[in-house]
């Protein structure tokens, strides 16, 4: 176990699952104590059983203020104390064949998970932190929010929000010395594609993420594909010392995606005419 949050008390929205849970995973193996909400009850229960008392799982919906003010406050009860806040809770849109189909039925509570939830978590974070002197808050985007596409509108509108909220939100609370900042994944492995697929059996569902994961890899400069592990390295860098000086900040944790089309592959060349064999 290593030692870079010993001492420190985080809170993670989103925690049981996916990106949420490695991040939980990460801090309790670098010393903190986490406090980490989802309104996945039983495997958010299930993985702070297997840490003990450093980890306590909060049934959360983020969806509902009042829920994320009650999560921050147990981490301040149980522990004394809230040095780090991750914002990591949220959901994809509905995926539509086309813009013109979209009737925006789930606007609401896209942006009310995505947008709403971390200015919440933001703000209740930083009114314990000003009593600390300082602290460190971390708010999960996505790349679909710096990048411009097509599909999931409402998606990529509540992402784009949560990047220009971070850096507001940074010059508002430097003074307090709060540090705000923004991890955009892309390409990471997680339940969150399937999710936005609607009315198909299970075999159009994984028909359709093959080909966005198709699609996403001819898009990514790094061949390989994003783990939980590599968001849950950048998110401990902007949450511990490591960073001090870095706010307000965007970081993308996609592969290269986010700077630009990968270089098309080229054959390795021939050898030169006459060369000899090398044995």
């Amino acid at each position: 176990m290593g030692t870079e949050l010993a001492g420190r008390v985080a809170v993670v929205t989103g925690g049981a699952s996916g990106l949420g849970a490695g991040i939980v995973e990460r801090f309790l193996a670098e010393g903190a104590a986490v406090v980490f909400g989802d309104v996945a009850t039983d495997a958010g229960e299930a993985l702070a059983g297997r840490y003990g008392e450093r980890a306590v799982f909060v049934s959360t919906d983020v969806a509902h203020p009042e829920q994320i003010t009650h999560l921050v406050d147990t981490a301040v009860q149980r522990f004394g104390a809230l040095h780090i806040m991750v914002n990591n809770a949220g959901v994809s849109g509905t995926m539509h064949r086309r813009f013109l189909d979209d009737d925006l039925a789930d606007f609401e509570r896209v942006m009310a998970i995505n947008v709403r939830a971390v200015m919440a978590g933001t703000r209740d974070a930083a009114r314990h932190m000003v009593d600390l002197g300082g602290g460190s808050i971390i708010n999960v985007s996505s790349i679909g929010g710096i990048q411009a596409g097509g599909g999931v509108m409402t998606y990529r509108a509540s992402k784009a929000a949560v990047i220009h909220f971070t850096k507001c939100a940074a010059i508002e609370l430097a003074r307090y010395e709060i540090r705000v900042n923004c991890l955009a994944p892309g390409h990471i492995r997680t339940a969150l594609v399937a999710s936005s697929a609607t009315g198909m059996d299970d075999e159009a569902v994984a028909k359709f993420e093959a080909g966005i994961r198709a699609t996403m890899r001819a898009d990514r400069p790094l061949e390989r594909e994003g783990t939980a592990d590599d968001v849950a390295e950048a998110v401990l860098y902007l949450a511990g010392d490591r960073s001090p000086y870095v706010t307000g900040t965007i970081l993308p944790v996609d592969g290269g995606t986010a700077a630009g089309k990968p270089m098309p592959k080229r054959s390795k060349p021939a050898p030169a005419a006459g060369a000899e064999a090398k044995s």
